[in-house]
């Protein structure tokens, strides 16, 4: 990889004040990575450089058609002072999946992972020590072939950058939603199972509607029968039934409208870890409404990489307003989040191999 440092790279005291404030995507590391892909030659040798602006021409083929995939990954601070990253050939074999879904072209998995490891090692003063935190890794590719026609590009462009990142929710309050039935996120044969720019574009005018309810977040129901609970926002839903040992984690099933989310699958692991079963089920906003209101419900989270687990409270919808449990964090949840964060800040033994040590 070609190497050239940045002149003004922030002193170690600077940086420091900076990974301290916390916060999500308020400043970024010194560096960046950038690698071009042609048609003709395929994938370039990628060049780590200063972070800094990108010079495109109006015509820019992502300007027009779209044609964007990004991924959102995290490299952890261990307890020897080491960095290291959650379940990176994970990310990287979907990176290639939303490449091809938007015909873009797919990404060796190798030079993705040299890519990411290069950034972070350079980087690894940018990374907070405290649990909870970490640095947030945003790979992403545009189209950039110049020119109005309406078909594939046959240029791109592979960027990475990276920015310390807080808690994206306050993992003590839970976050009230709202149950979207006027707007829907995919529909099968769509980008839903992509990690595409235009499908977070096209729920921002539904994230608006609920804020104007009063919630903090949107929860989408599926494409064609309108009932089926699919997604909150950009994260995937859990639910708890039943109480204690005997509890049972659930979260909707992979349709072929749902981001397949890595902390999705992982908490799949993680809750069984901890002696919980678990299924992927179908189920309707009928069935979410009437488990809280007998207590079958106890408990409710989304999952995401930028929130980890966030808790979620209380749901409106065009039918009502129901409250899970006391509205509160619930047990199940905050055990879960914390066994995961044990496992991604290396406190607790990885049996599961998803931890990949960058230095």
């Amino acid at each position: 990889m070609k190497i050239t440092l940045n002149p003004n790279a922030k002193d170690v005291a600077t940086r420091d004040a900076l990974v301290a404030e916390g916060g999500f995507g308020k400043y970024y590391t010194d560096h960046m990575v950038i690698c071009e892909w042609t048609e003709k030659d395929g994938w370039a040798e990628p060049s780590l450089i200063p972070y800094g602006p990108l010079s495109l021409d109006p015509a820019t083929a992502v300007f027009h058609y779209g044609q964007e995939i990004f991924e959102g990954m995290k490299a952890y601070r261990q307890p020897d002072g080491g960095i290291s990253l959650f379940r990176p050939e994970a990310n990287a074999r979907r990176f290639a999946k939303s490449a091809a879904r938007l015909a873009l072209p797919e990404m060796p998995e190798a030079l993705f992972l040299e890519t990411v490891n290069a950034l972070v090692s350079r980087d690894a003063g940018w990374v907070p020590n405290k649990v909870g935190e970490s640095l947030y890794i945003r790979p992403f590719m545009i189209a950039t072939e110049v020119g109005l026609g309406v078909r594939p590009s046959n240029k791109a462009t592979y960027i990475l950058i990276a920015t310390p990142a807080g808690a994206y929710f306050d993992p003590s309050k839970a976050v009230s939603v709202w149950i979207s039935t006027e707007y829907v996120r995919a529909a099968l044969g769509g980008t839903g199972e992509a990690k595409c720019g235009g499908n977070y574009a096209a729920s921002l005018v539904a994230q608006k509607a609920a804020a104007k309810e009063g919630c903090d977040q949107v929860v989408w129901i599926d494409a064609k029968e309108r009932k089926w609970i699919e997604e909150m926002g950009g994260m995937n839903l859990y639910f708890v039934k039943g109480k204690g040992a005997c509890a049972s984690v659930i979260t909707p099933k992979l349709t072929g409208t749902l981001l397949p989310g890595i902390t999705r699958d992982s908490i799949l692991s993680a809750a069984k870890d901890l002696g919980y079963k678990t299924e992927e089920v179908m189920l309707s906003i009928d069935d979410w409404r009437e488990g809280v209101a007998s207590g079958e419900i106890t408990e409710i989270f989304a999952c995401g990489t930028a929130a980890v687990v966030s808790p979620v409270g209380q749901a409106k919808s065009a039918m009502g307003t129901w409250v899970t449990g006391d509205g509160q964090p619930g047990k199940i949840t905050m055990e879960i989040r914390n066994h995961l964060l044990a496992i991604q800040h290396g406190t607790t033994s990885d049996n599961h191999n998803w931890m990949k040590k960058v230095i």
